[in-house]
Order: structure tokens, then sequence, then C-alpha cells
């Protein structure tokens, strides 16, 4: 294993082999054969951005000077660090046409040349849709959802072999979730978003995903760049979306920079281990310290996961890129940005900045898993809190509203807490320029699986669903929520991940109705009807809220659209015990329809001004007409 460095690095003189196929270039010195990192390994014609900068690895290469053997690519700058391994290259590829670039190497005589593929262009971003609140997401965990081949289930030379324990490898791939994605169209799902799949060569906890040692690799134990690809084009045809998860804040250990790093500054360092504090609030907190905000945004999250610099400008734009070239060479429809709060703000700014200028319709959210409407709103686009600065983010991981529905559910009602929790949370829905844009969500893959949380009650779990599948937001489900999978007994986040049953073989397949118990049919069936009512409700997806101040645990919200013409009304009772109300409170929306339909099993309410009653936890949801 590698030896973690805290203090400033002893640049290595001396040259690292790549670790990835994927970023390699073949170049001649002297009728020898050598081996350099070229990234990004290629690039297109046609981007608004004119220019690529590339970054190449090689023993030496800074003492060479660099030209260009095509007269229509220009080289705006070529510059070195203080690792004299590295030379970082930007070309103008405004009037280039696709093929190779000669660029020449030159030095005391010496020359050789790199040949730098350029191509056309696969995407018309005019045509991409990205994420909207029409669609219902479902979160993916590669390694544990489904293993599609065995064949890659350990790879000779990695780190990591297939494991039976809960921080192990088990095997799922993307193949496994090609193979799933009729079961995700029958349940109603729109989008999926993967965890991330890039490399993770580290010697444990590799499965998760989010210690990269190459941002330009599909892990070769989830498959390869090209059948992420084919990926990405099957779930199109079906009608799903794919998100793919990106790290800024860090990378593993592992990673090849970590052998002879860009520069010095590539990386934060301290004289020992400096963890993060974890503390979003000193971004904003006008009385913070300034220890507090370096301490917040550049300690290590761990000490397996060194925490990068993006202030360094050319790592700001190594990433920029990478990003981009995903998009570009996959067709991808949107990202989640993991850990969003931590990297340099001036940073996510240029970041957002730079995919939207690119890809007008693509999407991305940050994780932004903070404490308060205030601190979570503080990271959205035109939130009235920046004004000195344009954070450029159009949505949120919505934490504060995952509270909310737990608090709901869970807790007793009183004047902020229980239903009240819920209204107050959407009431400050004032400090987001579109609040429909948050991702909102009942449990994910760092969370205590909701069925767990809710002790496995059934009418907890069906009146959750059906709050996030009705209210305001992108609706996010974590995989198995439909088959009320539950958190193991140990306590590492291994537990919250386990294998869906009948993706790893076994006797037990919860993929199909016959593998389900009684229980996990009522909640699958639930959320199917729900989900797939909603892909054809145009006020659910759409549609304006109106939320009513909660009453001895009752809470009753309408969706609706701008003349009244169409209408959905939620009731959900956060108590125990059975409670009838009458419903004239709510004649504001009341009086514009007569009847109404159980959207759950489909009974008639002819008579809306009678009393409603509804069970313990129950939640109806009626469709109004």
């Amino acid at each position: 294993m590698k030896k973690i460095p805290f203090i400033l690095f002893a640049i290595a003189m001396v040259f690292q082999s790549c670790s990835s196929k994927n970023s390699v270039a073949n170049i001649e010195v002297d009728g020898e054969l050598k081996v350099a990192h070229i990234e990004p390994m290629f690039w297109w014609i046609g981007m608004k951005n004119p220019e690529v900068e590339l970054m190449i690895h090689q023993e030496g290469i800074a003492t060479y000077s660099v030209t260009s053997g095509d007269k229509r690519v220009k080289i705006v700058s070529d510059e070195n660090s203080d690792n004299p391994n590295y030379k970082f290259i930007k070309l103008d590829i405004s009037k280039a046409a696709a093929g190779n670039v000669p660029l020449i190497f030159e030095k005391d005589g010496q020359k050789f040349q790199l040949d730098y593929e350029l191509k056309e262009r696969n995407l018309d971003p005019e045509k991409m849709t990205g994420l909207s609140s029409e669609d219902v997401i479902y979160l993916v965990f590669p390694d544990r959802f489904a293993n599609g081949d065995t064949k890659n289930d350990t790879i000779e030379g990695m780190l990591e072999a297939k494991s039976e324990t809960s921080l192990g490898r088990h095997g799922g791939d993307l193949q496994g979730i090609i193979n799933k994605l009729d079961y995700l169209v029958d349940l109603g799902i729109t989008a999926i978003w993967i965890n991330p799949e890039i490399e993770n060569d580290q010697p444990h906890e590799s499965y998760h995903g989010y210690a990269a040692t190459d941002f330009y690799s599909i892990d070769r134990r989830f498959g390869d760049n090209d059948l992420y690809k084919e990926l990405v084009h099957k779930a199109h045809e079906k009608g799903i979306k794919v998100i793919k998860d990106i790290v800024h804040n860090h990378i593993g250990d592992q990673h090849w920079w970590m052998d002879d790093i860009p520069t010095k500054s590539w990386i934060h360092q301290f004289d020992t281990f400096t963890k993060t504090t974890y503390r979003a609030t000193t971004l904003f907190d006008p009385y913070a310290s300034e220890m507090d905000k370096t301490l917040m945004a550049d300690g290590w999250f761990d000490t397996h996961m060194p925490d990068l610099n993006q202030k360094e400008e050319h790592l700001a734009t190594y990433l920029i890129q990478n990003n981009l070239w995903w998009i570009e060479f996959s067709g991808l429809d949107a990202f989640r940005v993991d850990t969003y709060a931590y990297p340099d703000k001036d940073f996510t700014s240029k970041w957002c900045k730079a995919i939207a200028e690119e890809y007008p319709n693509f999407s991305f959210f940050g994780e932004t898993w903070v404490h308060g409407v205030v601190t979570q709103a503080f990271f959205t686009d035109e939130n009235g809190m920046n004004s000195s600065h344009d954070t450029n983010l159009p949505s949120v991981t919505d934490f504060q509203l995952y509270y909310a529905i737990n608090d709901a559910l869970n807790n007793p009602q009183g004047w902020t807490s229980g239903a009240a929790k819920i209204y107050y949370t959407l009431a400050k829905d004032i400090a987001y320029a579109n609040p429909n844009k948050n991702i909102t969500f009942l449990d994910n893959h760092d969370l205590s699986r909701y069925a767990s949380v809710m002790d496995g009650n059934l009418d907890k779990i069906k009146s959750g669903l059906s709050f996030l599948l009705t209210t305001r937001g992108t609706p996010m489900m974590y995989y198995g929520t439909e088959i009320m999978m539950r958190s193991g007994d140990e306590p590492d986040h291994g537990y919250l991940r386990q294998d869906f049953p009948g993706g790893f073989g076994g006797t037990i397949d919860k993929f199909s109705e016959s593998g389900r118990t009684n229980d996990e049919k009522t909640i699958f069936n639930h959320t199917k009807k729900l989900l797939n009512y909603r892909k054809n409700s145009a006020v659910l997806k759409q549609g304006k809220l109106m939320q009513f101040v909660p009453q001895n645990g009752l809470y009753v919200y309408f969706r609706y659209n701008n003349d009244n013409s169409k209408a959905v009304m939620i009731a959900m009772n956060t108590h125990a015990e059975p409670t009838t109300f009458t419903t004239n409170r709510f004649n504001e929306q009341l009086k514009h329809y007569k009847n109404g339909k159980n959207v759950l099993t489909d009974e008639i309410k002819n008579d809306l001004n009678k009393k409603m009653i509804l069970g313990g936890y129950e939640t109806i949801i009626l469709e109004l007409y």
C-alpha cells in the first residue's frame, strides 16, 4: 500500500506507468517506444469552448518545447509545474478538423511526435432534456444491485477481490443494471442515479466508488467505458435517463497521481492528518473564523481520501474537462455532485457555468448533507443570500425535507414537530429560486433504510412513499425501498447497501413477484401504482402546491394547476390512532370540484363535503374532478 503523505511531497523524478489503458499514448523517442499519461486522451471538434488543455505525464517532459504540426491547431499555452514530469498544453481547436494532430516535442536536437486525436461530436446539446420534476430517480448501488457478468467479479492485478464481507466487493456490475432495466420501466422509474462506477483500485472498501484512482476509466469489475456507454444507450431506448455520480472533493490514496503528484499544491496538505469539520455553516457565517473556514473546506474526509485543491488552476480545468468528456462520450443526462459543500466555492461556481454553457439542457444537482434550510439553500443559485457570489447550482439533495418526513411519522406532534415539521420546512421554500428542482428522498446509500426507520410499519411506509411522490420536487428512491429492504444489524455503511435479493443468484428473487412476501407485495404494489399514476399526472409533476397548517397531526395539501381544472388532494394522518375530520377548512381548493377518486384504491368519493376518516398513519390521495 502507498504511504499516505500529509506533509509536502518530495516530487518523484522517476516516471510512473499509467494505471489505465484509456489514458496511455504511445510516443517514439529515437526509435524507442515509451508510455505517457495523456488526459483527456481524446477530444471533440465543434465544442462551444474551442480550447482543450492536455495534461501530459512523462519523465522529464517539462524540459521539452512543443509545437503543433497542424497549422489549424494553435498552442495557446505551454506550462510546466514544480514537477518536471508534467506539462500542461492548451490547444485552440476552433479551426481544426477531426483526425490526429501531431504535437512535436523537441530538446537539444532530439524530437518526438505525439498524435493527439480529435473526433467529431457525438451529441447535439439542444436535443438533450436533462432532469425535471417530471422524473422519478432510482438510486442504484452498482456493486449491490445485480451481478450480470461473473467473469469480472475479481480482476487479476487489482487490489481487492470479491468478498462476502459487508464492506467487500460483491460482484454487482453495469451488465446487471442493464439486465434489470425492464424491471425499472415496469415499476415506473424514469431516471437512474448510479453511485460512482469509475476505477477505485483501493485495498479496502473499494466497492463504494467514492475514492477514485482513475477519473477516465470505469472500474473493470463493473465493466468498461464502452459498456457504460451501452448502458446509457439502452436506458434511453427504454425511456430512462442516466445520472452519473461525480466527486470533485477528494480521490483515493491509490490514485496514480499520488505516486508522482502533478504539483505540490494539487492536494491540501498539513503537518499531520487533518480532517474536515463538516461545518458547512462556516462558509457563510458572518462571524466565522478563517481557521474554521479552512478546516471545513481543506480538511480531508478520511486518511485514505486526499483532499483536492480546486484553487489550483490546472486541476480545476482537469476536473471540468473530465466531466465534459463523460457527457460527450456517453450521452448521459445529469450529474449528482458528491460532497458539494466542501470544494472551493469559486471552482464549483465556475464548474456549474462551464457545464451549463456547453450543455444548456443538461442537469446537475449537489449533495448538501447539512442541517437547516438556510444552510442548504445557501448553495443554490439566485437564493438572495449570495449577493457577491453566484453559485450557478440549480438544485440540491433535499435533506431538510428528509428530516421532516421522518419527524412527522416518528415524533410526537408539537408546534414545530411532527406534521408541523413538514409544514415549516416547505414554508421556507422562499429560500430557493426553484424548490421544485430539489431532489427529495426517504433514504439513500448513506442513511438507514426507510423500512428500518419506520420499524417495518406498513402504514408508515406507505404514507411516506405517498408523500414523497406527491409533494413538490424531483423524487428519488433508493434501490430496494419498493420491497421494504432493511438496514443490517451491523454499524457500518456496508449494511446500508445490501445485495438486492435475486440480483446475485440464490433461491429468492425479489425482482419477481413470486419471490416477495405478502408485506413486500403490499409496498411494491403501492409504489408501482403511485409511480405510474404520477407519470401521467401533470399536476403532480408540474403543478403548484398549497398546504394547510396541520392540526392534531393531520396534514393536508393540494397539487393543482393554474386554472383549477385539475387537482390532487393529499391528506396525511401522522397519528397512530384513526382520525375523523371535516373538509370545509379546505374549501379554498375543494370548491372547484364535486368528486374525488382515490388514486390507490380507485374508490369514488361523490361528496367531498362529508367527513373523512383516516386510519392510523394513513395517507389518502384523491384526484379531484
